[in-house]
């Protein structure tokens, strides 16, 4: 009996040919709103600080948008945030791959049922 295969790919955007935004950066803004800092956010990742902020500021710079504001710490603590165009931003891209998922599932399923055919 053949394995049972499934399609995978990777889905990103991009700005003259540069990488805007992809799955790897949207869980990176995904995971500064859960922690609520960019260092969280990168230890959360396993990835050092400099790399997670160097990529937010790339997809600001390429996209034209503010992603983030931080406040500095005080009597209630620092900490970064997503601003609500990046919290729309991340909506719809992930509404945008699940989208993608369905249709190349859907049309892969035909093909797939048959690549053993005459093997």
């Amino acid at each position: 009996m053949p394995p049972e295969l499934k399609p995978r790919f990777n889905v990103w955007l991009e700005v003259d040919e540069k990488v805007a935004l992809s799955r790897w950066r949207v869980q990176l803004l995904e995971a500064v709103a859960r922690t609520g800092s960019i260092s969280a956010a990168a230890e959360s990742m396993d990835i050092q600080y400099r790399l997670a902020w160097k990529r937010i500021r790339e997809m600001e710079e390429r996209l034209g948008l503010n992603l983030v504001t931080s406040t500095v710490g005080g009597k209630g603590g620092g900490g970064t945030t997503l601003t609500p165009a990046a919290e729309k931003l991340v909506a719809r891209f992930n509404r945008m791959v699940a989208a993608i998922e369905r249709c190349v599932g859907a049309e892969a399923d035909s093909y797939i049922k048959h690549i053993w055919d005459d093997l």
